[in-house]
């Protein structure tokens, strides 16, 4: 086998493994890309950054994403979310009303909450803003303007948020 073919059929397999966990096909240059964008570095951040860890391979808890700080100020905040999972995902920012509880929201069809009043996305891989997911080992950031509340940050794939992908960010006054 020459070594083009061990490189070919290797983003391959990323490309299927990525249509499997995520619902998105990828063609095999898509992949490659992916696998290549990992090593980034985000920019200096504006505002409070909020350092967002997302993964799916932590033992009894298979997924779960991570906030810190937990609690920022309102105005200019940024999120750096960083994937330290084998799986794509993302960070979407949705309200939470005074009493409702953290990982509450509708399933919907899709395996999906809705997107409805989203303060924003970190989905970009290695990029800000919105894009097809964060590949593993790659970050992601937005820059929003938060107004003072309690914000639930998300992984909206197919069945994440069910699995756990959620967490609390309060901004105050």
């Amino acid at each position: 086998m020459r070594p083009h073919d061990v490189w070919f059929a290797g983003t391959a397999a990323v490309a299927i493994t990525a249509a499997l966990f995520t619902g998105t096909p990828m063609t095999t240059g898509q992949a490659a890309e992916s696998r290549l964008a990992q090593e980034c570095t985000p920019p200096p951040l504006p505002g409070k950054v909020v350092d967002v860890d997302l993964t799916d391979t932590t033992g009894a808890a298979p997924m779960r994403l991570t906030v810190k700080p937990a609690k920022v100020t309102a105005g200019t905040v940024s999120l750096r979310a960083s994937n330290t999972g084998t799986l794509a995902h993302e960070v979407v920012v949705l309200p939470l009303a005074a009493a409702q509880p953290l990982g509450k929201r509708p399933i919907e069809a899709g395996s999906r909450v809705s997107e409805t009043g989203s303060a924003g996305e970190a989905s970009h891989n290695c990029g800000a803003g919105e894009g097809g997911g964060i590949a593993p080992g790659s970050t992601g950031w937005a820059t929003l303007t938060l107004q003072p509340g309690r914000y639930e940050l998300i992984c909206n794939f197919p069945g994440h948020y069910a699995a756990g992908m959620r967490a609390e960010l309060d901004v105050a006054q």
